[in-house]
């Protein structure tokens, strides 16, 4: 659906409209009715998603938006900050709101999939100063961790005693 008429995303909303609206300005790209729905539907979302689940939300509302609008919309998002890169099951790339948590990290367990969300401000420091002594400009960035969380490494050492004991006993 291509309407072509301009929408007031960012004229007297907040910070991340205004952010976005800016963004699209400086692409040279139009405020169109598809983004301000996109924006507004992330906007109201406090869990990690993917492309796909935002899409099925549209679509379970019978608002023509297609797949590829909301694929090619999320980095817009990403780039204006209005979402953050974030961790899911799969291989797929999954967002979340950044309004919702705040920026924050994420730590994810390669057994069980268990995800922690954790802040560093060492690790902030560390890329600010990574950018500099690169002379580069830090866009975003996406940093996760796959661990093996304490409940799984305990299992796992629990079974690699036990295969040991068991093959003690079999001789």
């Amino acid at each position: 659906m291509r309407t072509g008429r301009k929408r007031s995303l960012g004229k007297g909303r907040g910070g991340g409209e205004a952010a976005f609206a800016e963004l699209l300005k400086k692409k040279g790209l139009k405020v169109t009715l598809e983004r301000q729905k996109i924006y507004e539907e992330v906007a109201s979302m406090n869990n990690h998603f993917d492309a796909d689940e935002l899409f099925e939300r549209f679509k379970a509302k019978g608002l023509p938006i297609s797949r590829d609008t909301v694929y090619r919309n999320l980095p817009l998002l990403l780039e204006a900050g209005r979402v953050q890169k974030s961790a899911g099951e799969g291989k797929r790339e999954y967002f979340e709101n950044m309004e919702a948590g705040g920026h924050h990290d994420h730590m994810i367990c390669v057994h069980c999939g268990t995800i922690v969300e954790f802040r560093s401000e060492a690790f902030e420091a560390l890329q600010q100063k990574l950018c500099e002594k690169h002379r580069c400009k830090l866009i975003y960035h996406d940093h996760r961790l796959f661990v093996e969380c304490a409940r799984c490494s305990n299992n796992v050492e629990k079974g690699a005693r036990r295969a040991v004991h068991e093959n003690h006993e079999a001789k």
